[in-house]
């Protein structure tokens, strides 16, 4: 059975450090904070897919040496989670000593009563443990919970994209360098600037299309050849939502 962990680029290069996590300064240096002064208050991180949120959650928790429990919102959404698993875990002493923290990802997908449920939580386990929940989608969590966290928002400002997108090109680079892949340059440029920011996706991809040990210009067509059939039959079934989310993903709207 493969280790998912070592298989899947993703997870395999994922930053064990808040430094080493491609953010804007400006989130970056609020994230350092937490762990400089080892304390890190419940948080409620928004933004669209691929940015980090989850990344900057365990970076954060790894540095300080916490112990942590990761929850996915999407599989392990009802009531049941909260009373059985979480409220357990919340409760008990914390191996490392200090803070527990309880990292609950694609909140957004959570029941509402169990997001109900954690409002209570979020109080009855306050001197034990944090909570850190991320989400694609935060309209969909219920204010109560807002109010109870420090809402951080993962916008990338005009500014930032330039020195982002760079920094995405040396980390792939890196990583394809470790996986004794070749590559054009050009072609991994164009990748990143298709997917940017969602750098989850530039890996899935660049290992995707590396399994021959060569990405090349190859890739490119292969590409566009599977994006355009995927609108071909989105236009057939006359499926508009999905046309409109294909164009958004692959139109860039920018002048």
């Amino acid at each position: 059975m493969l280790d998912n962990d070592q298989f899947l680029w993703v997870e395999k290069y994922r930053p064990k450090k808040v430094e080493d996590c491609i953010l804007p300064d400006s989130l970056k240096s609020v994230f350092q904070q937490y762990v400089n002064t080892k304390n890190i208050p419940n948080l409620l991180l928004t933004g669209t897919p691929g940015v980090g949120k989850t990344t900057i959650a365990k970076a954060m928790c790894n540095e300080i040496g916490c112990d942590y429990m990761m929850i996915n919102g999407s599989e392990e959404r009802g009531i049941d989670i909260l009373r059985n698993k979480i409220r357990q875990y919340a409760s008990s002493v914390s191996f490392a000593g200090g803070r527990k923290v309880i990292i609950i990802d694609e909140a957004d997908n959570l029941t509402p009563d169990t997001q109900a449920g954690m409002r209570a939580a979020i109080e009855e386990f306050s001197s034990n443990c944090s909570f850190i929940f991320t989400c694609n989608h935060k309209a969909r969590l219920i204010d109560a919970i807002h109010s109870r966290c420090s809402v951080i928002e993962f916008k990338i400002k005009n500014g930032n994209k330039v020195k982002m997108a760079a920094a995405f090109m040396k980390r792939v680079q890196q990583v394809l360098k470790l996986e004794n892949v070749k590559y054009d340059t050009e072609v991994v440029a164009q990748i990143i600037q298709k997917h940017f920011p969602d750098y989850r996706r530039v890996l899935n991809e660049l290992q995707r299309y590396s399994v021959k040990g060569e990405i090349n210009t190859g890739v490119l067509t292969q590409v566009a050849d599977v994006s355009l059939a995927k609108l071909i039959d989105f236009l057939k079934a006359k499926d508009y939502t999905s046309m409109r989310k294909w164009v958004g993903s692959n139109i860039d709207a920018d002048p």
